[in-house]
């Protein structure tokens, strides 16, 4: 991986957006579960160390000592938090309409 990603640092982007989705698309299924838990700060808690631990080994591998293709790597890691955001959002408002029509229905 080392000689692709140094032959093309533009495609360090798509590691970090794929540790982005992973980081932030487990936030939202890590908050959305943790409401209905019985331990909410334990489940909290162990999302939180296996998702830092999953994007920073995926950091020291991607980046390899390099720093421009740790930014570049970066840089997609942002870049999945927006697109994360506006999936969910998305997610979020087709649920509520469709909770709207099922509590009319009674």
């Amino acid at each position: 991986m080392k000689e692709f990603v140094n032959g093309y640092p533009a495609f360090a982007f798509l590691p970090g957006l794929i540790l982005g989705a992973v980081y932030f698309g487990g936030l939202w299924l890590t908050v959305r579960r943790a409401l209905t838990s019985r331990s909410p700060g334990l489940y909290f808690l162990g999302s939180y160390v296996l998702r830092v631990v999953i994007c920073l080994a995926g950091f020291y591998y991607v980046g390899m000592g390099s720093w421009q293709i740790t930014l570049i790597c970066l840089a997609g890691f942002i870049m999945a938090r927006y697109l994360v955001l506006f999936a969910t959002k998305r997610i979020e408002k087709q649920e509520k309409s469709s909770t709207k029509f099922k509590s009319h229905e009674a």
